[in-house]
């Protein structure tokens, strides 16, 4: 009796152990597409250091593509790629450009952890995650979204594996 009590103890202590451990080990690193609102999530999508993020738009006024290109660093979005084709309300008239291509580009500072965006019909939003691309308006039905980098468990990973 006594050995099979400290035998039961043993599992569950390797068990406790095993979820401690699962919990705390690096998993997935994902970036999170998320209602502003309500949190509901409409996307996760592996990334690592590295990976370019953009959004890509039609400005509303000038009618013209503008790309915003971002990559991660850890949990942050590091800027590091603006084009646009025309300058137009909340361009950048300011900036150093260069020209490529007939478009303006530059390399804006700063960074941040997380993006509001507000996708609009007219403007087409559209996501780039690596080499994936996503139509963020047909995603969220139009609702505004926080975009942000989310680092996840081991543990966390198996749970949404099973849907918990």
């Amino acid at each position: 009796m006594r050995r099979t009590r400290v035998a039961v103890l043993a599992v569950v202590a390797l068990a406790v152990s095993s979820v401690a451990v699962a919990a705390v080990a690096p998993g997935e690193t994902v970036l999170v597409v998320e209602d502003t609102e309500t949190g509901e999530q409409y996307l996760d999508a592996p990334v690592e250091d590295g990976t370019t993020v953009a959004l890509e738009y039609t400005h509303s006024v000038e009618k013209t593509r503008v790309y915003d290109g971002y990559t991660v660093r850890g949990d942050r979005l590091e800027m590091t790629r603006m084009a646009f084709e025309s300058y137009g309300w909340g361009l950048p008239s300011g900036a150093n450009v260069t020209r490529e291509n007939g478009t303006f580009v530059y390399d804006p500072p700063g960074n941040t952890t997380r993006l509001t965006v507000a996708p609009g019909r007219v403007a087409k939003h559209k996501l780039h995650v690596g080499d994936e691309t996503y139509d963020l308006v047909a995603l969220t039905d139009a609702e505004s979204v926080d975009v942000h980098v989310v680092h996840r468990s081991v543990l966390a990973d198996a749970l949404d594996a099973i849907h918990v």
